[in-house]
């Protein structure tokens, strides 16, 4: 599951031109509005990720209203998460911890999600997208879901120097198309599929022929990428019928993704199958974290009169980080959130 509300420490509290109430705090990569003089550098707080949702009917949220935490924009200032002084655990106990007056020692990165009954935004599944379910998503082929590069700024120093491919995210629905022992298998982001009338995922493996091809390369592998089309995000690509643009082929057996090179030749020449757009490549650890967030800014290689969702950077060559597992970290457009985010 993912955190998301951990105790972070401030690295930086700094002015809002124009504004005498509000100023910016930096958290980890993020920079997030608070109050005037209610935090400062170095201190402890807690940190809400974008995409949760507190507890309404507690008072410390209520304000929330029980809404998801968007990325929003006051005086010129992009805001993404919020930020409560550590006190506002003071009286919140651990799920199971019965002990009548519990105390905690706070430390950076400790999740506090499940204290504070925090849950994920899910957004509505289309009926396009739901489908039948099979079974759970393979535990034998990794999900494809990049962290944020905010949340782990220090990516950037522990692989300065790497080769990286910047890839633009599309919005749309991931898909995986697989074959392991003969069988072939068609998962949303977090289930297998049965073959049903109308689902998305299904039409595009018959229309691209994805099983058949898959069979051909004779050995087990996973083909991962994003489904766009009508119905899917609102189909901001203006497409007539949905399509697949693939970014991974993970090989079963040998459990790992092929390098970035062979993947997309495999992909394009063998299977004659459409690649991300390719933006360029570079090495890491050149940009800061505001750099990368900034080089996320632009429009769509699909449709140049939308903002593009943001970026995926990934290394050249396959690469593990200890955080992350794969080296791989996207970069969301804040113009594109700010435009497109639901309420």
């Amino acid at each position: 599951m993912r955190t998301l509300v951990t105790i972070q420490r401030v690295l930086s509290v700094d002015p809002i031109e124009g504004a005498d109430a509000i100023e910016v705090a930096q958290i980890l990569g993020w920079r997030v509005v608070v109050k005037k003089g209610e935090v400062h550098e170095g201190d402890l707080v807690c940190y809400g990720e974008l995409d949760s949702i507190f507890p309404a009917e507690n008072p410390d949220f209520a304000f929330l209203e029980g809404k998801r935490l968007r990325t929003k924009k006051l005086r010129g200032q992009i805001s993404q998460g919020i930020v409560f002084p550590i006190d506002v655990l003071k009286g919140w106990r651990y799920p199971g911890d019965t002990r009548e007056e519990p105390s905690y020692t706070w430390h950076e990165g400790q999740d506090v999600t499940d204290m504070l009954g925090v849950k994920l935004w899910q957004p509505v599944i289309p009926a396009c997208l739901a489908g039948m379910m099979k079974g759970p998503f393979p535990s034998f082929i990794p999900k494809t879901d990049e962290m944020r590069i905010q949340a782990y700024p220090r990516v950037l120093q522990r692989h300065a120097g790497e080769h990286m491919y910047v890839t633009e995210k599309l919005d749309g629905s991931s898909v995986t198309y697989y074959i392991k022992d003969g069988e072939f298998g068609v998962c949303s982001r977090n289930i297998e599929l049965k073959d049903s009338v109308g689902n998305a995922f299904w039409i595009v493996a018959r229309k691209l022929n994805v099983e058949t091809l898959l069979r051909g390369l004779g050995r087990d592998v996973a083909l991962q990428g994003e489904l766009i089309g009508p119905g899917v995000q609102g189909n901001k690509y203006a497409l007539s019928e949905f399509t697949v643009y693939f970014y991974g082929i993970y090989e079963i057996g040998l459990a790992k993704y092929l390098d970035y090179l062979d993947a997309r030749d495999l992909i394009e020449d063998g299977l004659h199958l459409k690649f991300v757009p390719f933006l360029f490549s570079r090495d890491f650890g050149a940009q800061t974290i505001d750099e990368w967030v900034a080089i996320a800014e632009g429009k769509s290689v699909l449709n140049n009169k939308i903002e593009r969702e943001g970026i995926v950077i990934r290394a050249m060559n396959e690469k593990a980080d200890i955080d992350l597992g794969r080296l791989s970290v996207k970069a969301i457009n804040p113009r594109f959130l700010l435009k497109y985010e639901d309420s």
